[in-house]
């Protein structure tokens, strides 16, 4: 039994006299009483292990946040997909989990390999010749295609789409601050950008559109490829990886740049991160592609072997040359999302991407069924998310669907601020975004609801 002991009396009496306390029952001293279990929680001795984590997971199912007791139709950039076991299992092995930065490439190959194998992924899904080794998340993908267009273009003007994530607009704004950007951004009409409003200042010299919004409706992406040729601006397109497996790719539609977010490849929601930032580019940029890129190369005596590249781009070396301060990147996420991608291969992901757009507009279907409820742009194709208006605030019939166990979707007068060119004001406070993914079923999708009904009265 010993041998199953973290720590002896000794080591323990030890640390309590370090901390200057007298029992480990005074280490929890700052949570409530009330909340603190005094009794034991009365499980028979000799229990399997698979009946003692039932038994905990019905505990952890009194509490209403447990994520296990949720239905999730939460989207707007972060989504509740199927994760296989498969993908669980091989992203956790030891040698990716502990790898360390790949500076040293003898000893790296099977990492460098790794994230080679990713790039080529995502540049198959972005429709661009040259992906990086991924980056923070897509809001940190978003601001850097930012800075490399203004570095290509030489024009700090920036006509950013309304219809991209309210929060990574957040962070390009505050970037902006630094940098000297000039951030205009382009109201949606119709669900799509309005070029026309923002027409007669200077001239952009970069073009930022969502090519699914946040409110789930297509931007016309190549709308906006012929806009930035008039101008001479460069095209940034964000996109979202599952849908471009039945899309036409942005590269195809002219983009210059391609990011997003690459949580729904295989990473859990898990509050908010970490993510994985997606980017690519044509080869005209590759150089001032920013972060990691691994390359394919040969050794000496002529075996295939993998690398870092281009590194003058990386701040760590060369730093008066370098075109970002990136020097890191997500390489566990980036990893799962390899093994995640070539798990479903081709045809389990264009299946994926087609069963969220059925359920969405499943979903879309049910939700606007209910007396009261009303799609916020009426007539308007959507894909990944729909955003509906509640006879009622947003905020208020959330809190009552999580009390139904229902994760119902995001309020936008959380995300939006006020005057948000995406979202008519007088409809911003009574807006909700929803999302239905693969996961979801015919059957939730219907006791949502019924429970909506109930919520807006």
């Amino acid at each position: 039994m010993p041998d199953y002991m973290p720590h002896t009396e000794a080591e323990v009496a030890s640390m309590l006299a370090f901390l200057d306390l007298e029992s480990i029952d005074q280490l929890f001293d700052a949570i409530p009483k009330a909340l603190q279990v005094s009794a034991g929680l009365e499980l028979p001795g000799g229990l399997p292990e698979p009946d003692v984590s039932y038994a905990m997971e019905g505990i952890a199912r009194a509490n209403r946040g447990a994520a296990s007791a949720m239905v999730c139709f939460a989207g707007a950039g972060s989504y509740d997909h199927e994760v296989p076991p498969v993908v669980r299992s091989l992203a956790g092995r030891g040698e990716f989990v502990t790898a360390y930065t790949p500076y040293q490439p003898e000893v790296a190959q099977g990492m460098l390999q790794a994230i080679f194998e990713f790039q080529t992924l995502v540049s198959r899904l972005s429709g661009l010749p040259v992906a990086n080794a991924s980056l923070y998340d897509g809001a940190a993908s978003v601001t850097e295609a930012i800075n490399l267009a203004v570095a290509s273009s030489k024009s700090q003007v920036v006509h950013l789409s309304t219809g991209v994530h309210p929060n990574w607009r957040a962070v390009v704004r505050t970037f902006a601050r630094g940098t000297g950007h000039e951030i205009v951004e382009v109201p949606l009409k119709g669900g799509q950008s309005d070029f026309d409003a923002v027409a007669g200042g200077d001239h952009p010299g970069v073009i930022v559109v969502a090519q699914t919004t946040y409110l789930g409706t297509f931007d016309d992406v190549a709308a906006a490829r012929r806009r930035a040729d008039e101008v001479g601006a460069v095209l940034v397109v964000v996109a979202d990886p599952i849908l471009a497996s039945i899309l036409k790719t942005p590269g195809s539609l002219g983009a210059d740049v391609v990011v997003g977010e690459g949580q729904p490849l295989g990473t859990a929601l898990s509050f908010g991160g970490p993510y994985l930032g997606l980017f690519a580019c044509s080869l005209h940029q590759v150089r001032r592609l920013p972060g990691r890129l691994v390359g394919e190369t040969v050794d000496l005596e002529g075996r295939r072997a993998y690398v870092t590249t281009l590194r003058a781009r990386e701040q760590d070396i060369r730093r008066e040359k370098a075109t970002s301060n990136v020097c890191s990147n997500q390489t566990l996420m980036a990893v799962t999302a390899a093994i995640q991608l070539g798990w479903l291969g081709t045809h389990g992901l264009a299946e994926v991407a087609s069963r969220c757009v059925s359920s969405t507009r499943y979903l879309a279907e049910q939700v606007q069924s209910v007396a009261g409820v009303e799609a916020l742009l009426p007539g308007v194709s959507v894909a990944r998310d729909v955003a509906i208006t509640t006879p009622i605030a947003a905020a208020t019939v959330l809190e009552r669907l999580a009390d139904d166990g229902f994760l119902g979707g995001l309020a936008v007068a959380s995300l939006a601020s006020e005057g948000d060119g995406s979202i008519d004001p007088s409809l911003r406070e009574r807006t909700i975004v929803m999302s239905a993914t693969e996961k979801r079923t015919k059957a939730e999708v219907d006791a949502l609801a019924l429970a909506l009904g109930s919520a807006i009265r």
